[in-house]
């Protein structure tokens, strides 16, 4: 029975994801002030993220496909409830009460929007119809209006991505992409008026974080600041002067990049990066391999979404990107992100090891 479990482990993958949680810990302990506290809490959730990893890959990719209908349902359950009697935190409506811990819906839907559109997608024939086509835009369109309405644009925008993605892999034609591409474009007011103010000024403030230093600008110059500062080396483990003297804002979740950075330099961001990169193509390759529709398309999908995740938080903190309130994936702080992204893991590793063996 052991043996069989450990079969289910991709050993590339889980060194990957381990060497990953390490770093972690490491530039949380810097990042938090070197509070003991905060680095048991994160450590007791990768090991939880550890164990619904094991759990996940345990299961076939057809056990994955019955339940994507049921996931995808419980999460836009939940995500109504959020909006009716969710906890307010920071402005936002985010999180569900559940007693022992609070608990954020909008995870569950970064995996349950993708597993429901290929799950449409493996019982209908390719290429798609347009019939086909609403079909899987209302699945990934209905929790993405949910999520903006928390509101949490990075969040949204991380579920639209994945269900996108996903669609994408199914190998749509260019015709239906230009279509989306002018749909999207024609609802951009709209969901520029959705935005609240705070947004809107974050939006425009790419372009010149020195016009509000102290407000809107602030959290992308004080990054950027520490992110130049680091240089080729770094100022080292524990002497970043930025984090440590509070200059950066949300130093151990969402600018957690911008103190490793600082710390060890364009060589540690590097290697870093490399390590995501392999991260990615690991899933990639393991989707390329897959032996059904569905496996391809929801590797294919979480793989992708996990590089959209890396680069616009990576982008935030540089200021390429709009700050959208996206954390770095297994990196920063956070109990809810942890357990979804090792979910998806689990599923890629279960798509691995439950194919059937073939000449490659």
């Amino acid at each position: 029975m052991l043996r069989n479990s450990i079969q289910h482990l991709d050993p590339p993958l889980l060194s990957s994801l381990i060497l990953l949680s390490g770093l972690s810990l490491v530039v949380l302990y810097s990042s938090g002030g070197e509070d003991p506290d905060l680095l048991l809490k994160q450590g007791i959730r990768i090991f939880v993220g550890f164990i619904i990893l094991f759990a996940v890959a345990q299961l076939s990719p057809q056990t994955l496909l019955r339940w994507s209908p049921y996931i995808f349902s419980i999460g836009l359950i939940l995500l109504s409830m959020v909006l009716l009697v969710g906890i307010v935190g920071k402005g936002a409506q985010r999180w569900l009460n559940l007693g022992l811990f609070r608990f954020q819906p909008a995870e569950i839907m970064k995996l349950g929007v993708p597993m429901m559109v290929a799950w449409v997608l493996t019982r209908n024939p390719l290429p798609l119809r347009w019939q086909d086509l609403f079909v899987v835009i209302l699945i990934v369109a209905g929790p993405t209006v949910l999520v903006i309405l928390q509101p949490d644009l990075g969040t949204a925008l991380l579920i639209a991505a994945a269900g996108v993605l996903a669609i994408f892999l199914a190998g749509i034609g260019w015709r239906w992409i230009a279509v989306l591409t002018v749909a999207i474009g024609a609802a951009a007011p709209m969901l520029w008026t959705m935005l609240h103010d705070y947004q809107r000024r974050r939006v425009l403030t790419l372009f010149d974080p020195w016009s509000d230093p102290l407000g809107a600008g602030y959290h992308s110059i004080q990054s950027i600041i520490a992110v130049g500062s680091g240089g080729v080396n770094g100022k080292g483990w524990l002497n970043g002067s930025q984090s440590h003297l509070e200059f950066i804002p949300e130093r151990s979740t969402d600018f957690i990049f911008a103190v490793f950075s600082e710390e060890f330099g364009f060589v540690g961001a590097a290697l870093l990066i490399g390590l995501y990169v392999f991260i990615v193509g690991r899933g990639l390759y393991i989707s390329f391999y897959a032996q059904d529709t569905f496996s391809r398309l929801i590797g294919g999908a979480l793989s992708l979404t996990f590089f959209f995740y890396v680069f616009v938080n990576i982008g935030m903190v540089s200021g390429i990107l709009p700050v959208v309130g996206v954390p770095l994936p297994l990196v920063s702080y956070g109990g809810t992100s942890m357990v979804t992204l090792m979910a998806g893991f689990g599923m890629l590793m279960s798509i691995h090891t439950h194919r059937k063996l073939m000449p490659q």
